[in-house]
């Protein structure tokens, strides 16, 4: 049945179905999401073959972790799209510009080097979500997959990737590239009888895999973040080492926490460059040794907002915070926590108002005006984008004319909090050298519209796609 007014089919599920009914229900509906993840992943190659890019700079990359270059979207064979394409598929498919980029990254790598893959994709036999894991691990593999190398993994993943769980999936395309001998470079001419095994291992040696990283997107709501590593083998011993010695003597001075728990401290101690003689006052900080010069190991940055209490003379807080690195929330007493630890300087920096209007008469943003903007939008404005504001360019909506006083004009970009705002360097480019366009309707919130008319707002809730849009 379709409701003719808004073009959206009723629904099938009614009180009167039977369990028979539910479960054909439940795998109609289940084959209609793969077949529409499937028609996204053919949309996004062709966005991207309509999108070349002028020059091989103007083309999309992603950052590798852990090293300071940047690699094409998809693999060699595959071919290149301009970046300042890629927000707007973003935009309308409602996820982040680094999403889309992994979208249209994930359907060129099917597309032109998984071929068998992408055929069983669009003949309903392996989920989209599937051949997209294979294809983040072809594409994303080390050393870097040749053409040939990614169509032998095909050859070997396409046919079973529909039938086994994730966990074989995944260990299937590890293997397959393992017994491709991905790690070593072409062989040279060995005489016959002799042993190559030495240099298979040098070729190895060569690609240097050690990384430590911050999974800074999910951070448990208890204040913890996961941390990954590959270290060097004699690095890791020692490591290992100074956190069992560190464990051990938080320990001995009285932690009652578990083993993990005090690991993870001593990790925490390490990097602080400090010791565990703290427990020495039962949780009260030790007053640092006569003479002791040694920089603060810490520091804690409290913004205080009009939203703080005064009460008889004091300011009380309440029970919850917002922790500005990753947006998270925090609990008083983990700030409490953290003030207290030694070597730790706390900084109060009082904020009267955040919907003030600031200004200058000048191009360059005063300091005082740099932190109003970055607390008050906290993360890049763009449509879906969550970067810190701290780590944005602060952006002239309207663009500061230099000529303007010397012309007898007023300033149309003038530098005052209602024509600035946070936008990440890739979206600050964007905004520069493209048609989006935004506007600034109040505190924290922004009309974005893009190239093809589409309009969404942006504010502290979110990003809220504003259909139909409007003629280009």
């Amino acid at each position: 049945m379709i409701d003719t007014r808004s073009g959206l089919g009723a629904s099938e599920v009614t009180d009167d179905l039977s369990a028979s009914d539910l479960l054909a229900l439940a795998r109609r509906r289940k084959a209609d999401e793969d077949r529409a993840a499937a028609e996204i992943l053919q949309l996004a190659a062709r966005w991207a073959d309509l999108h070349p890019p002028e020059s091989i700079h103007h083309a999309a990359a992603f950052s590798v972790p852990g090293f300071d270059h940047e690699e094409p979207i998809a693999g060699e064979g595959c071919p290149l799209v301009t970046e300042f394409c890629i927000p707007e598929l973003g935009t309308v498919l409602g996820i982040s510009t680094t999403a889309a980029k992994k979208l249209i990254g994930h359907a060129l790598e099917l597309r032109h080097r998984l071929p068998r893959l992408w055929d069983q994709v669009h003949a309903g036999r392996v989920p989209a979500w599937r051949a997209r894991l294979v294809a983040e691990a072809t594409i994303h593999a080390v050393p870097t997959l040749t053409v040939e190398a990614a169509g032998w993994i095909d050859s070997q993943v396409a046919a079973v990737a529909g039938k086994v769980s994730t966990a074989q999936l995944d260990r299937l395309v590890a293997e397959a590239i393992k017994r491709y001998d991905l790690s070593v470079e072409p062989r040279p001419d060995f005489a016959a009888g002799e042993d190559h095994e030495d240099f298979e291992a040098d070729q190895y040696l060569n690609h240097d895999r050690r990384h430590v990283t911050f999974d800074t997107r999910h951070v448990h709501y208890d204040g913890l973040m996961r941390m990954e590593a590959e270290l060097d083998l004699a690095d890791a011993y020692d490591l290992d080492a100074a956190i069992a010695h560190g464990a051990a003597a938080l320990k001995a001075l009285g932690s009652t926490a578990a083993l993990g728990a005090r690991r993870a401290a001593a990790l925490g101690d390490l990097a602080r460059t400090q010791t565990a003689l703290d427990l020495h006052t039962q949780g009260t900080p030790a007053p640092a040794p006569a003479g002791d010069n040694l920089p603060a190991a810490r520091e804690v940055v409290l913004h205080v907002h009009l939203d703080a209490d005064a009460v008889g003379g004091e300011t009380v807080f309440g029970p919850t915070g917002r922790l500005e690195n990753g947006q998270r929330l925090a609990l008083l007493d983990q700030v409490k926590g953290w003030c207290a630890s030694s070597r730790t300087k706390v900084t109060i920096r009082p904020v009267l108002d955040l919907n003030a209007e600031l200004t200058t008469d000048t191009h360059a943003i005063p300091d005082r005006i740099r932190e109003q903007v970055m607390l008050r939008d906290r993360t890049c404005v763009f449509p879906w984008c969550t970067r810190p504001a701290r780590a944005c360019d602060i952006d002239h909506i309207t663009p500061y004319d230099h000529d303007a006083a010397a012309e007898g004009r007023p300033q149309p970009g003038p530098t005052a909090t209602s024509n600035l705002a946070p936008l990440c360097r890739s979206h600050h480019r964007l905004k520069t050298h493209t048609a989006w366009r935004y506007v600034h309707l109040g505190p924290g919130v922004f009309e974005w519209t893009s190239p093809h008319g589409h309009h969404f707002l942006h504010d502290h809730d979110g990003t809220t796609a504003l259909d139909p849009p409007c003629r280009p």
